[in-house]
């Protein structure tokens, strides 16, 4: 089903990725277990996640960067279809992002924009 430029299995799939980041950043920080700022036990904060996201992608991006540099450096360990590989992870990685980004930005404006 395509939803304005975006299809409901990549969001789907970024929704996955945001659980999964928190569920890591759960369990590498400890939260859920005898923390009192947490609003329930076991809940992440959504900017937490959404930061932790961006993150993600960003490391994506500069290791793309990298592996690309060593290769036009002509580095023998690093092959073309790892680089293009790792772009277009990038790439779509990114591009997800901005789709989720526009999403909350339309989401926001319906909300503003709804009467009381």
């Amino acid at each position: 089903m395509k939803m304005g430029g975006i299809d409901a299995s990549r969001i789907e799939a970024m929704v996955a990725q945001l659980k999964a980041t928190a569920a890591k950043m759960e369990a590498n920080t400890g939260l859920g277990v005898n923390q009192t700022e947490s609003p329930a036990p076991g809940r992440l904060d959504f900017s937490e996640a959404l930061k932790a996201s961006l993150e993600s992608v960003n490391q994506a991006q500069v290791s793309s960067q990298q592996l690309g540099q060593k290769f036009a450096m002509g580095d023998d360990k690093v092959s073309l279809s790892d680089v293009m590989i790792s772009m277009q992870k990038a790439n779509i990685s990114f591009q997800t992002t901005v789709q989720v980004r526009n999403k909350l930005v339309s989401a926001y404006h319906d909300i503003m924009n709804m009467q009381i």
